[in-house]
């Protein structure tokens, strides 16, 4: 057996192959044949390739099958988070919950002011909760359909909330990828978020203001049509009761997050008190409410504007996204385990050598991995890993690494069509991934600055330099 695993190992040519092989295949679908709904098939093509790669390097197929199945493994939690995310959005839209936040929404915001809102609300609630995902199919679906009434791009739209969305995720305690990390890096976790704050808290900043004078300086306002206004919302307060009662359920999701309660619980336990509220509030009989939080919600209020913002949700509808997730984690666990991204990183760390060249490499390596493996735990993890004994050569603290990790990994993952974070934010919010990305400032934004920061040598805290440091745990990374 050891001569065996000595024998295999994928060489720099056969991983750059794969690298090549996907962004060909990629490029070839969407700008030569103008086809995003096939990318299930490209990414099974490219596994198929980096398979027979990893085949030839001395890999055998019960390896390369075992690195699919860790793959599977990753996309597990999240994808069965994305199935009840779907049944959520039909249960709390038959609720009256979804309506209830539209059409005071539409009321209260402005389209001049709309995407500043939009945005700082999201930030809260993501905050607040530490979760991306549940933000963007609460707020984020909300103020889809604000979006609309108003008037407003619905790219505009949802570049807008998941910019909200990614800010609070990156800052939560209560977030996952904040904690994994801190933890990757070796960084105290407060530590981590202080760091964080010298790089987000500008690109927030920079990030509203652009929403604001796009809001101020574009006269959205002409293309609010009153009678389409008035339409939906005359459509929305005849066909749904809009007691306040039907506001509940996001308190409840944001009080059940703080408890800390698991992602998947929480959305088990929120579509179900939706479909209390629909059947008792709302009329719904309970055979209609297991229709819709299957196959979606379905409004036939004969008011177009109505029934195009209402309609949507359902477990089978998720399956699209849900079969693109495991794939492309397929495909991120093959180049994990077969070593392949390792190669290609520890190629590209022996070229660093001083502070801006790490930043810059840990960016865009980051970026890499979300392309690649399209997994931001992974991006998240492997870049880190591997700079992690540069970042301590050149005596930076854990928190200046674990930052770059997240200004990188975690802002550009919902930039990838194929990642988790792109599957995810578009089938919720129904906006392509290329549509958006071009309006998702904060992601655009925070791996400017922290670039920008590395190469002034600006807030690259080391031994030293915080009368509060900690010293590097004596355990090696992970």
């Amino acid at each position: 057996m050891e001569t065996e695993d000595q024998e295999k190992g994928v060489g720099f040519a056969g991983a750059i192959s794969v690298v090549l092989f996907l962004m060909v295949a990629i490029s070839t679908q969407v700008f030569v044949f103008d086809n995003t709904g096939s990318t299930q098939i490209t990414l099974i093509i490219v596994t198929a390739f980096a398979s027979v790669v990893a085949l030839l390097s001395g890999y055998r197929w019960h390896d390369v099958q075992e690195a699919i199945l860790y793959g599977c493994n990753i996309a597990m939690l999240p994808m069965m988070i994305l199935m009840m995310v779907g049944v959520l959005i039909a249960s709390w839209t038959a609720a009256g919950t979804i309506p209830a936040l539209i059409y005071y929404g539409i009321q209260l915001l402005t389209p001049d002011y709309f995407l500043f809102s939009a945005c700082l609300i999201c930030s809260i609630g993501s905050l607040s909760t530490g979760s991306s995902w549940t933000t963007a199919a609460t707020f984020g679906v909300a103020f889809m359909g604000i979006g609309l009434g108003l008037g407003i791009p619905a790219e505009l739209t949802a570049g807008a909330v998941i910019s909200g969305a990614i800010f609070g995720d990156k800052m939560s305690p209560l977030s996952d990828s904040t904690n994994l990390a801190s933890a990757v890096a070796q960084a105290e976790l407060f530590d981590h978020i202080r760091s964080m704050i010298y790089s987000t808290g500008p690109a927030i900043l920079i990030t509203l203001a652009i929403y604001f004078f796009m809001g101020v300086m574009t006269d959205y306002s002409g293309a609010v049509n009153d009678e389409n206004v008035q339409n939906i919302l005359a459509g929305i307060s005849k066909n749904f009761s809009l007691n306040p009662i039907t506001l509940l359920p996001p308190v409840l999701v944001v009080a059940l997050i703080i408890m800390r309660m698991g992602g998947l619980a929480v959305m088990i336990i929120a579509s179900l008190a939706g479909m209390t509220l629909a059947v008792t509030l709302q009329g719904f009989t309970l055979n209609q409410m297991l229709t819709f939080m299957n196959f979606g919600f379905v409004s036939d209020v004969g008011i177009e504007q109505v029934d195009k913002i209402l309609s949507g949700g359902g477990l089978q509808n998720m399956m699209w996204t849900i079969s693109l997730g495991f794939i492309a984690l397929s495909m991120g666990g093959v180049l994990e385990k077969t070593k392949m991204l390792d190669v290609i990183l520890t190629k590209i760390r022996h070229l660093v050598h001083n502070t801006g060249g790490l930043v810059v490499t840990h960016v865009f390596s980051s970026f890499a991995v979300n392309l690649l493996a399209a997994s931001q735990f992974m991006a998240l993890i492997i870049p880190a890993r591997m700079l992690v004994p540069v970042y301590r050569a050149q005596k930076l603290l854990p928190q200046v690494c674990s930052r770059v990790s997240e200004d990188s990994a975690t802002a550009t993952s919902p930039l990838v069509p194929w990642g988790l974070g792109g599957v995810y934010y578009t089938s919720v919010l129904g906006v392509a991934t290329l549509d958006y990305l071009p309006y998702t400032f904060f992601g655009l934004i925070v791996p400017a600055v922290t670039i920008a920061y590395a190469l002034s040598n600006k807030f690259m805290f080391r031994e030293g330099d915080i009368e509060t440091k900690r010293s590097y745990a004596s355990e090696p990374a992970l």
